[in-house]
């Protein structure tokens, strides 16, 4: 008499009940699946980990406490073999790429088909790695293109939340001609057409937030 396989052991970390109520609904369909644990920001996914060791975690970005970046390296600090994939409203190409290098072995929206969810936690929990056509278009866009700075980034994040270059000087401890040299290299780097322009961009590219 054979042994069925025991389910796949899933987590679900998302800070609206709504979607997590939706993922447990999704999983409770499933014969091959069950939901073992539920959070609702990236300390308490990491809380809820050692103590539930899933086989895959879902793993929103933007929570408050902790994001889904710092959740999946410190997740993936501890527990090196932890599969988890990155389930967002977000497609920015910078945070694609700061997901994958934290250790997500996936990245996936929100309004991806159920079919499509289904099959990318199997694929995951069977060692592959896979990322939803909108996140491969984001990545092949910008390949080639010009990264900010990190010095770059800090004044782009202070132009965002409203600052002039004064202020950003004061407040990164630089010259005020720095803080222009950034800006034109940002603007450059951004094909922005002004500052307003280049703080879009870094917000949709996931470059910065705020």
């Amino acid at each position: 008499m054979s042994m069925e396989a025991p389910p796949i052991r899933i987590m679900a970390v998302d800070d609206h009940p709504i979607v997590r109520q939706g993922i447990a609904g999704l999983i409770a369909t499933q014969a091959d699946m069950a939901l073992v644990a539920e959070a609702a920001n990236g300390q308490e996914a990491l809380e809820k980990f050692r103590s539930a060791r899933p086989d895959i975690t879902l793993m929103d970005l933007r929570m408050a406490e902790m994001n889904g970046v710092s959740a999946i390296i410190a997740i993936r600090k501890e527990f090196p073999s932890a599969r988890i994939i990155v389930l967002t409203t977000y497609v920015g190409d910078a945070q694609i790429v700061s997901a994958l290098k934290a250790g997500a072995q996936a990245y996936l929206l929100k309004n991806t088909l159920h079919k499509e969810l289904l099959e990318t936690i199997r694929a995951v929990y069977a060692g592959r790695k896979t990322l939803s056509p909108e996140a491969s278009f984001q990545l092949a866009e910008h390949a080639i293109d010009d990264a900010l700075t990190p010095g770059e980034v800090s004044v782009l994040r202070l132009i965002a939340a409203g600052n002039a270059n004064k202020q950003i000087a004061v407040q990164l401890a630089i010259t005020e001609e720095t803080v222009k040299s950034r800006v034109k290299n940002i603007l450059s780097k951004l094909y922005a057409n002004d500052r307003t322009h280049a703080a879009m961009i870094g917000l949709k590219r996931g470059i910065i937030e705020l």
